[in-house]
């Protein structure tokens, strides 16, 4: 677990990760660790960038130099204001923030690592010392959740589908292997999914199902395809150790199903502390001077 205790107790440095759904500010001062957020609105430029830095009490022009990533960081010029810009690749980002929080430095971080960037969409990064590349992914995400939730919930707000899913029970819309086989199969237990949503597929279906149940299940899809293709990705590329990142993990439903399918398969998908800023840590570490 990376600690604030790990940082440079020097200059002051700071880094954005301009997400897609997210922009979030990681700031190093004085051997601490500060972290906030704000939903994405417009193309980075120095009005922006201000005032982003300026949300948390930082002023840019105190910088010497500020990492960028994600999205549209390379819009950014060179220089904003006289302050100098480092833009750091994505995947390198995701890949160095994913061995920080997990705590792996130094030779530790020769450990082969699967880094599960869960964002609007999915990319998972192998990241081994200083190589780092992307391997597979997928285009479910948290873009996804708020897209189908807007469709069947009537809401985009994901507070509100937490609260909805963490009341509802995914098998009221989904099908259950004790559905379809009446019974566990192999490492499955009865109650694992068998089908996504089948139970408002079948010709029995009355055309009735809670909000609650339909969040539960629609976080069970997102979570699930998630894991899986993850855990399928880390064993194919032989990496040792998994991590999982991004804003989804801020959602306590979305965790826990990873947990489930993380036991099903006898996986372990880690969690760690502020899982959202994993990306603006790395591009911290790999861009900032003294970081």
């Amino acid at each position: 677990m990376m600690r604030s205790s790990d940082l440079s107790p020097h200059a002051l440095a700071a880094a954005i990760d301009f997400g897609i759904s997210n922009t979030d500010v990681v700031v190093r001062r004085g051997g601490e660790l500060y972290t906030w957020s704000q939903r994405y609105q417009t193309d980075p430029d120095e009005a922006s960038v201000r005032a982003l830095l300026a949300a948390g009490g930082v002023d840019l022009d105190d910088l010497t130099h500020l990492a960028v990533t994600g999205g549209r960081h390379r819009v950014l010029p060179e220089r904003v204001g006289r302050t100098a810009v480092v833009k750091v690749n994505e995947v390198q980002a995701i890949g160095r923030g994913g061995q920080a929080l997990l705590g792996l430095e130094g030779d530790a971080r020769d450990t082969p690592l699967m880094v599960a960037s869960c964002g609007s969409g999915t990319a998972l990064i192998k990241a081994q010392g200083d190589s780092y590349a992307h391997v597979s992914g997928t285009a479910v995400g948290g873009g996804t959740m708020l897209g189908l939730a807007r469709l069947l919930l009537g809401t985009m707000d994901p507070l509100a589908i937490e609260a909805l899913a963490a009341a509802g029970d995914r098998n009221g819309a989904d099908l259950s292997l004790a559905d379809v086989i009446t019974g566990p199969i192999g490492s499955l237990p009865a109650d694992a999914t068998a089908v996504n949503f089948g139970r408002l597929g079948r010709s029995s279906f009355d055309g009735v199902v809670s909000r609650e149940d339909l969040a539960a299940a629609l976080v069970n899809l997102i979570a699930q395809t998630i894991a899986l293709i993850t855990i399928n990705a880390a064993r194919a590329q032989a990496c040792s150790q998994v991590v999982m990142i991004g804003h989804m993990l801020d959602m306590a439903s979305f965790r826990h199903i990873v947990g489930l399918v993380g036991q099903y398969y006898a996986a372990e998908l880690q969690l760690v502390e502020r899982p959202g800023y994993a990306t603006a840590i790395g591009a911290l570490l790999l861009g900032a001077p003294n970081a």
